[in-house]
């Protein structure tokens, strides 16, 4: 299932759900703004670009095998759960 401020890929558009939704059904999602969304166990710093991993569903600094989502606006280490972020307006 799907939860209210979970990050979401469809293709190449990226976005956080606004609802809770059952995988495969319709969900509204935001696309533009700034989020805080679950990260990797990695440092991240502000303009550092980020990926979505859809294996671990978080965010990473490692592209190879990830779709970039965004930019960091808010220093974390690798000990934060969550980085602050703000969408790119066209998914890569």
């Amino acid at each position: 299932a799907i939860a209210s401020g979970d990050g979401v890929l469809v293709g190449k558009l990226f976005g956080v759900a606004q609802t809770d939704a059952e995988i495969g059904a319709d969900v509204p999602i935001v696309t533009e703004g700034v989020f805080e969304l679950p990260k990797a166990a990695q440092a991240m710093n502000p303009g550092d670009l980020v990926y979505w991993s859809t294996a671990n569903s978080n965010i990473t600094t490692t592209a190879t095998a990830n779709t970039l989502v965004g930019v960091v606006t808010k220093a974390a280490i690798a000990g934060d759960a969550t980085v602050q972020l703000k969408l790119l307006p066209v998914v890569a």
